[in-house]
């Protein structure tokens, strides 16, 4: 794994968290417990800081960056980041799922309970609502979550990480 300081800045990462062989975390980057970071993730908190949740999986290949002099990342906690996807200088509250190769935009806010599917681009600027799910490019609203077979999916996946990071720690 690269974890590497840039300006004198060092990630902080509790000994509780599982970070794969070749994922990068560098800079001003801040985890909380119980946290994931995947193989070929790349966490990068050079042009400002990303502070980061408990219980938040950073899947495999997703890029996490933050935009310079204006937008930190900020992500809460049991976050699921799905393989691919691209989080950039936006807010992501507590339980949200962002689903394999999305894209979430600068300064935008996902609220809590939300998921935005596979594949969505979120654009600049976008607010996700509270309890819903957004697909498509450009993504909008396609239904709330209480009325979905998914509401249940947020949770289960960040459990989920939570096991399987488990296995990769015992073999350490």
């Amino acid at each position: 794994m690269v974890i590497k300081a840039v300006n004198g800045i060092s990630p902080n990462i509790p000994e509780d968290c599982y970070v794969a062989e070749n994922a990068t975390i560098v800079g001003d980057v801040s985890f909380g417990a119980s946290c994931s970071v995947w193989f070929n993730a790349v966490i990068r908190g050079d042009v400002n800081y990303i502070k980061i949740g408990n219980k938040v999986n950073i899947q495999d290949g997703a890029v996490i960056h933050c935009t310079y002099k204006k937008h930190p990342t900020i992500i809460g906690n049991n976050v699921s980041i799905g393989h691919n996807a691209l989080v950039h200088g936006c807010v992501v509250h507590d339980n949200v799922l962002i689903g394999m190769g999305a894209i979430v935009m600068d300064n935008c806010t996902i609220e809590s309970n939300s998921i935005i599917a596979a594949g969505a681009v979120i654009t600049q600027n976008t607010v996700v609502t509270s309890g819903s799910i957004w697909a498509g490019v450009p993504a909008k609203k396609v239904k709330d979550l209480d009325q979905s077979s998914f509401a249940g999916e947020i949770e289960r996946i960040a459990e989920n990480y939570l096991l399987y990071s488990s296995w990769y720690k015992e073999e350490e």
